[in-house]
């Protein structure tokens, strides 16, 4: 015994010296690593231990650095020193700038478990030195510029986990040996330009879950070995030569969720095990060559929500059972061989918005009751066989963006109810078809329609001159009809090629070549003098619409004020019980969080005012303080029902989707928990506050200095993040000041993005019981529509771009009764007040180049909250016009 104790004294005095070296080594190794990088804000404070610099962990007593964490940091600079770094486990540069070669002495790092090098600009070949990482679990290269092959020596990393190259300009095969892996869970190595077969071994001693190869040059069968452990979650081939037909051995895997071989060469057809796929959500296999009937299996994955079969061979009927499908928001079957009617059973898929029939030989009628789908938002039924009228009831198709019902055989006339679809955007097609009698003059209520076609049929009458009420209109035609009269005075019709307007004899005027007559022409004075009256009605009209839409807007702004205070007392009785909620989920999505969590402690942290930091439309949030000193910011959704419990699997998906999101100006989920009808999201708290508190609050202080290249950088940083939602799909249901949040470095982060997925109840996650928006920032067509659209969005953007310039709350007393900001701004000329009245005097008189760069926005900022949405820019290009500004 004595001898044991005698052993550890004298490990532990000579293990005393080998710790100071290597903590000395370390420390000097971060230190030469941070002025190679330029600085690593953070590091080298000398009050501080290196272990506890942001980014860095240490192993046991303080040792070693096992962890090193740069990613998101847009350094740039040479990273081969990190190598020196010898008990490192863990190595995450991902999101930065650092470009050349991946330095080979990072093979040294015997004990390195963990390698991100993602969305960076590496190029040259990966490489072979890589192989000496025999602990590595998890590499991840993509998006960067590699090139060459994927290396032969990396078989002998038997404990890889995770292979994510994609992105990058990779050729060659993929190995054998990456079929050899038995850890192997998820592949990725999609848009690159890998040839040759998939591994006939793949997946076949490994529990594969994620295996994503889209965009490559792929070509042979989809292997069965891939579907031979049962455990394939997500599958992605799309866009390659595969060739074969679709394995019946993927009825094993029960918990897939995403097929899609999308643009291939597939053959046969689809075995009918895929209704032992109950995890099914979407199913996409376009632009293939597969052939005989659609499967009536498919009602069975109930949870399908996409079913793509677009341009293929398919034949015969739509399956009656396909009505069955309940969650289905997109049936897309055009480009085939399909014929009988248009199915009633169809109409039990309650939550479809896009049914694409196009291109088939479907016959019969269009159904009278199709707009008991009550979300449908494209109706595709052009070149098709089908016959009979348009049902009046189309009418009741509110939320219809594109019709599409060209080369079919209808008849009748065209119903006047089309012109209640206020929402009809994309497009109205009713060419090549043989209806009669008069265009509906209700047509021109379609003000947000952008390409009408009417052509080849037998319309008579004339043009009618409501259709100057289409404001968003940039494609007409006309052509081939029994048209006749003069052509109204209407920019898109004057601007439209005369092929618009051809093949009808009694038509007359721009843009066609004869003139109309003298009497004609008189006609059309007496006429234009006659809509004067009728405008001057529209207007009061239209002043009256507003005024009551105003009130609208008010009362419900009141009655979420009253349920906000009615849910705070019902806090306050809560708080009075100690009985502490079941937590009925939770997760944390960040795995190096998940110890420094607890859920315990979040839930008591929204029971207190005191931790309360901001109260939006959907939400309050508060400030919870872990034990282990992490700081959160906690956000109680408001507006929550029951329908949440029924609706769980979906809420963590959308939470888990939006978790990725790959956006340095979003805030994104790190976690969440529900109890009873409450969720809680968690995220990452951020010290700066709000860009509301910014404007209104700290330019109010004394010690206020002003800064417009910085008020610049977030209206950028917003645009970009919002314009990254918009590529993505989503829209946001409460953009304002008070949503953008300030990091350390007033890095703008745009929040509440989850809100459009969570409380949307076209999703059927919950309910909005309040309007979407915050007051001042609702667009005006929220009014009528009580719809958030892209549109929508950049009008509310535009509100914050002016609160940015001119430093001014969107609701001011100030601005007189009824006027907001936007109506004080678009104002401005009618007062006699310059462009240079309306800005921050504070920051435009600063210097001229401020001045003027603050014009250029202004004027960006008067576009995007134009009236009418299609005047609106997009997104993309509003990042673009700002970008434009700081450059010049």
């Amino acid at each position: 015994m004595a001898f044991l104790y005698l052993s550890f004294l004298v490990v532990g005095i000579l293990s005393g010296p080998v710790l100071v070296d290597a903590q000395l080594h370390d420390e000097a190794t971060l230190l030469a690593i941070k002025k190679e990088l330029g600085g690593v804000p953070g590091w080298g404070d000398n009050s501080t231990d290196y272990c506890n610099w942001e980014g860095i962990h240490c192993g046991f007593n303080h040792s070693f650095v096992e962890r090193l964490d740069l990613s998101r940091r847009m350094l740039r600079g040479n990273v081969t020193l990190i190598s020196n770094l010898q008990a490192l486990k863990h190595l995450d540069l991902s999101y930065n700038n650092f470009n050349g070669p991946i330095p080979s002495a990072f093979g040294n790092l015997s004990q390195l478990q963990y390698l991100d090098l993602s969305l960076n600009k590496f190029e040259g070949s990966i490489p072979l030195e890589l192989a000496g990482l025999r602990n590595l679990r998890s590499l991840n290269l993509s998006n960067n510029l590699l090139v060459g092959e994927i290396p032969q020596e990396f078989k002998v990393l038997e404990n890889l986990q995770e292979i994510q190259i994609s992105s990058n300009r990779l050729s060659g095969s993929i190995p054998h040996w990456v079929g050899h892996l038995t850890n192997l869970r998820v592949f990725t190595a999609y848009e690159n330009q890998l040839g040759g077969e998939i591994p006939d071994n793949l997946g076949s001693i490994s529990e594969l879950k994620l295996l994503n190869l889209h965009s490559n040059r792929l070509d042979g069968p989809i292997p069965k070995s891939i579907f031979g452990m049962g455990k394939l979650e997500v599958l992605v081939l799309t866009q390659n030569g595969l060739t074969g037909d679709l394995p019946e051995a993927i009825g094993k895997c029960i918990g897939l969720s995403s097929i899609r071989i999308g643009n291939n060469k597939l053959v046969g057809v689809i075995p009918r095990t895929i209704g032992n796929v109950s995890s099914l959500t979407y199913f996409e296999a376009d632009n293939n060559n597969l052939s005989g009937e659609i499967v009536s299996e498919f009602a069975q994955c109930t949870n399908l929500t996409l079913l793509n079969l677009a341009y293929n061979g398919f034949t015969g009927i739509i399956p009656p059972e396909i009505g069955q499908l309940t969650n289905l928001q997109e049936l897309i079957l055009s480009g085939n061989s399909l014929f009988g009617n248009i199915p009633t059973s169809i109409l039990g898929c309650k939550n479809l918005n896009k049914l694409d029939l196009s291109n088939n030989r479907f016959n019969g009628t269009i159904p009278n009751d199709i707009c008991n789908m009550t979300r449908l938002q494209y109706l595709l039924l052009g070149q098709n066989s089908i016959q009979g009228e348009i049902p009046h009831e189309i009418g009741d198709c509110v939320k219809l963006l594109e019709l599409q019902l060209c080369s079919n055989y209808i008849t009748g006339s065209i119903p006047p109810e089309i012109g209640r679809i206020r929402n009809l955007q994309i497009a109205l097609n009713l060419s090549f078809n043989h209806l009669h009698g008069q265009l509906p003059p209700e047509l021109g209520k379609l003000d947000k329609l952008v390409s009408l076609d009417v052509s080849s049929n037998q319309i008579s009458g004339d043009i009618p001159p409501e259709f100057k009420g289409m404001l968003s209109l940039i494609e007409v035609n006309f052509s081939n009809n029994l048209l006749a009269g003069p052509i109204p005075t209407f920019v898109p019709f004057q601007k439209s090629t005369n092929s618009s307007f051809q093949g009808n004899k009694g038509l007359c005027g721009e843009p066609l070549d004869f003139l109309c007559a003298n009497s004609i022409g008189s006609d059309q004075a007496n006429y234009h003098h006659r809509v004067s009256y009728r405008i001057i009605l529209a207007v009061i009209g239209s002043g009256l619409a507003v005024f009551v839409s105003v009130i609208m807007v008010v009362l419900l702004f009141m009655m979420r004020e009253r349920q906000e205070k009615a849910s705070k007392s019902v806090d306050i009785v809560d708080e009075a019980t100690d009985n502490q909620p079941t937590i009925i989920a939770a997760n944390v999505f960040v795995e190096n969080l998940r110890q420094a969590i607890d859920l315990d402690t979040v839930i008591k942290a929204t029971s207190k005012d005191s931790n309360k930091i901001n109260s939006g439309t959907f939400s309050t949030i508060y400030k919870a303080v872990m034990s282990s000193g992490l700081v959160l910011s906690v956000k109680r959704l408001k507006s929550m029902d029951r329908t949440i419990i029924h609706h769980q699997n979906k809420m963590i998906r959308e939470l888990e989707r939006l978790s990725k999101l790959n956006h340095d100006n979003l805030v994104r989920p790190i976690g969440f928990v529900i109890y009873e009808d409450v969720a809680l999201l968690l995220h990452q708290y951020l010290p700066n506050g709000t860009l509301a508190e910014l404007l209104h609050e700290s330019s109010k202080q004394s010690e206020y200095q002003p800064d417009w290249p910085r008020r610049l950088s977030i209206a950028i940083g917003v645009a970009e993040g919002l314009a990254f939602l918009h590529h993505v799909a989503i829209i946001h249901l409460d953009i304002s000041s008070a949503n953008v949040l300030l990091d350390a470095d007033f890095k703008p982060l745009l929040g509440e993005i989850e809100i459009s997925k969570l409380l949307d109840p076209s999703k059927g996650t919950a309910s909005i019981s309040a309007v979407a928006g915050s007051f001042g920032y609702i667009p005006p067509e929220y009014a009528y529509t009580m719809q958030v659209t892209a549109p929508g969005n950049v009008y509310s953007y535009g509100v914050v771009l002016l609160e940015i310039l001119t430093t001014r709350i969107p609701v001011d007393d100030d601005f007189g009764e009824g006027v907001d900001l936007v109506k004080w701004v678009h104002g401005a000329p009618v007062r006699g007040e310059t462009p240079e009245q309306i800005l921050d005097a504070k920051l435009s008189t600063v210097s001229f180049g401020w001045r003027r760069e603050m014009l250029a926005a202004l004027k960006v900022a008067l576009l995007c909250t134009d009236s009418t949405p299609a005047k609106r820019p997009k997104m993309k290009k509003v990042v673009e016009m700002l970008q434009e500004i700081r450059q010049n």
